[in-house]
């Protein structure tokens, strides 16, 4: 007879090991959403920077650096002119421009004219004339840079 003490009571029960913790983050998940919201907002990005659509002509001439967002007028193809992106009339025009340049700082700011290439001329000529007798000698005409030349 042996006396076991309390040998007997350790060889019926099955002793298990804890698996070592996992240090590593699993990022595959996250390089999968990022790489879809990349695409996402690479498709949506050109559709937020277009205003009013105008086809604009080409030209030759080099760009301008603009500091802030610029004062728009555009001109489209059936010879509607709006104010950035809101319909106007050309009677409204020079009168809204005062009240937004004022507000920004006088007479000094930049105004980009944009034409369709299919308007009339003088729709566009009316334009440029209201804004330089109204005072504004900043007037730039918006065109796209001519291709294959």
């Amino acid at each position: 007879m042996a006396i076991g003490g309390g040998s007997a009571g350790v060889v019926g029960k099955r002793r298990h090991r804890r698996r070592p913790v996992m240090a590593e983050i699993n990022v595959t998940p996250m390089v999968d959403v990022m790489l879809v919201l990349l695409i996402i907002f690479m498709v949506s990005a050109p559709l937020l920077t277009v205003g009013v659509p105008v086809d604009l002509p080409q030209t030759q001439a080099k760009s301008l650096d603009q500091d802030k967002e610029p004062l728009a007028v555009s001109v489209d193809e059936k010879g509607k002119v709006f104010l950035q992106n809101t319909e106007i009339s050309v009677d409204e025009l020079v009168a809204k421009l005062k009240a937004i340049t004022d507000a920004r700082g006088g007479f000094d700011e930049r105004i980009y004219v944009r034409g369709d290439r299919k308007v009339d001329y003088g729709t566009v000529m009316k334009v440029m004339a209201r804004l330089s007798s109204a005072g504004f000698k900043r007037v730039a005409l918006v065109t796209e840079v001519e291709q294959g030349s």
